[in-house]
């Protein structure tokens, strides 16, 4: 009988291939990096070294659970005093860096300006996950898995004489740039649409402006996303930006509105809202025992090579702390997992995914099986 035994977060592989691609056909996206970060240093003293400890730990904890509150609670705020005690690497390097402009609001087929450059100084900050986890566990804090949906970002921007446009990489890098880093520092993967002529022929500037819930839901179906963030953003003549949102997440469509008179900061408000919802729907506690036993059946295990994928595949399950082999019938394979959540976590999970496709006659079938097929 196999039995593998796992962490509840794990490091996984290529966050910087995944993160804000312009491509179709993606879903929810593994993440990694969750418990390293640089920080841009002065020097290579000890005052400055343990600020960046401080400050990377911040950066950590906040990819880690998804949430900024929990860096107020009590047993953080006492870990960041003594961020050094959780480092397990360091190293240094440099690299030429843009100096930041004046902040200010630009029109929306306007380019920014390009910056002079100057070497910055940084330290590489790798955290030991195990402690990490450990110190979220005794607080009772939920971790989010590096297993994280994907979010689709439609724009419509209007200037003040009342054109618009779609946001694209080309004409709005400003806006595309800070969204990539809001990504980078939320462990967020943000996706956006090729705007080729199917895209265009599906949706019009105006049937985005107007956040038409059914057009954009079917316009995004070719992307595989698991939400839809939807924006309008206008550019009025006396500086300010005003705009709407629109947050399409398990068939639910949520309108916000945003406004603001620096770029970033409109940007930051839906980005950081809708980051927070997805964290408090995916995030657990992680327990120090398992809670629930589950059984789940998977068909289509056809050969060495599927089977080994599988096992690697619900391994890498955040939620799951053990998997043994139950039963194997030809291409039908029963594996016994043992969760510190339950079903139903287990359930939204793999939902994420398309490589377990539910069989839904018998998907709450007696015993507690989850009865899925192979796709992959």
């Amino acid at each position: 009988m196999l039995v593998a035994t796992l962490n509840h977060c794990r490091k996984i592989v290529a966050l910087a291939l995944l993160f804000s691609l312009w491509f179709p056909a993606v879903t929810a996206l593994q993440v990694t990096g969750l418990y390293d970060h640089r920080v841009a240093v002065n020097n290579e003293s000890d005052t400055e070294r343990n600020r960046a400890f401080r400050e990377a730990l911040e950066a950590v904890i906040l990819k880690v659970t998804g949430e900024h509150r929990w860096l107020e609670h009590p047993s953080i705020e006492e870990a960041l005093d003594n961020a050094q005690s959780y480092v397990e690497a360091i190293s240094y390097s440099s690299e030429l860096v843009a100096l930041p402009l004046p902040p200010n609001s630009i029109a929306p087929d306007t380019q920014p300006l390009l910056a002079p450059t100057v070497e910055q100084r940084f330290i590489e900050v790798n955290f030991a996950d195990s402690l990490i986890d450990e110190l979220l566990a005794s607080a009772a804090i939920p971790v989010w898995d590096s297993n994280r949906p994907s979010v689709l970002v439609w724009m419509a921007l209007q200037n003040a004489a009342g054109e618009r446009t779609m946001l694209t990489s080309e004409s709005n890098l400003q806006i595309i740039s800070y969204m990539q880093e809001f990504a980078a520092q939320r462990a967020i993967p943000i996706i956006f649409p090729v705007l080729d002529f199917e895209d265009r022929r599906n949706l019009s500037e105006d049937v985005v402006w107007a956040l038409e819930e059914a057009a954009i839901t079917t316009a995004s179906e070719r992307y595989g996303a698991d939400s839809i963030l939807t924006g309008r953003l206008h550019f009025t003549a006396s500086g300010e930006l005003v705009g709407l949102w629109q947050f399409i997440f398990q068939g639910e469509a949520e309108v916000f509105d945003g406004f603001e008179e620096d770029l970033n900061a409109y940007l930051h408000a839906p980005l950081d809202r809708i980051t927070n919802q997805l964290a408090s729907y995916f995030a657990i506690v992680p327990e120090t025992t398992t809670q629930q036993i589950v059984r789940l059946r998977v068909e289509g295990i056809s050969d060495l090579s599927a089977y080994s994928a599988l096992l690697t595949y619900v391994s890498g399950l955040g939620l799951v702390d053990s998997v043994s082999m139950a039963a194997l019938d030809g291409e039908r394979l029963e594996l016994e997992l043992g969760l510190v959540g339950d079903s139903a976590q287990l359930f939204e999970m793999i939902a994420l995914d398309r490589d377990l496709l539910p069989i839904q006659s018998s998907q709450a079938g007696s015993r507690g099986v989850l009865h899925y097929r192979w796709t992959r």
